[in-house]
């Protein structure tokens, strides 16, 4: 099934545990591009959609707290993302569609999921509501973020065919 079979317009994702998953042991994230890898059938299943405009549109929300702790700079962040949305899905986005969360697990911030608004910063930057969006991830703060924002929300492991654990 496409999504857009359903009036989605826009498709994000959370990246780690979604698209990616980090190979140094014990590591969340990955601090330097030699550290992830894509997951089974995820360039599969979205090369598969046309992404861009007048077509799907893609963002990333993910949480990166290993920024405030000072594991990896912002940017390095924002550019490891950026290449596994490119290498995910043969496309790649406008730098306002990859958006992440740079505090602590600590902090009360309204960006960090659970909150919505890594999701509202995307689906603003679109300006595609919250009824044509549908936020893909694997954790329950994904899923309550996405409850929060008002979208869609589906299971990494529903959307690439992975199954439930």
């Amino acid at each position: 099934m496409q999504a857009h079979d359903d009036g989605v317009g826009l498709i994000i994702f959370d990246a780690d545990n979604t698209l990616r998953r980090t190979t140094v042991p014990g590591q969340v994230c990955p601090r330097d591009p030699k550290e992830w890898e894509l997951l089974p059938g995820v360039v599969e299943r979205l090369h598969a959609i046309a992404w861009g405009p007048g077509a799907m549109q893609l963002g990333v929300a993910s949480n990166q707290d290993q920024i405030a702790y000072g594991f990896v700079s912002e940017a390095t962040a924002h550019a490891l993302l950026r290449d596994m949305a490119r290498e995910a899905t043969g496309y790649a986005p406008p730098a306002g569609a990859v958006q992440l969360c740079p505090h602590t697990i600590e902090s009360a911030c309204g960006c960090r999921k659970p909150q919505p608004g890594l999701l509202h910063r995307i689906m603003r930057f679109y300006t595609v509501p919250p009824d044509r969006t549908l936020f893909v991830g694997d954790h329950a703060v994904d899923a309550d973020a996405a409850r929060r924002a008002g979208v869609q929300f589906q299971w990494a492991q529903d959307f690439f065919g992975w199954g439930r654990p």
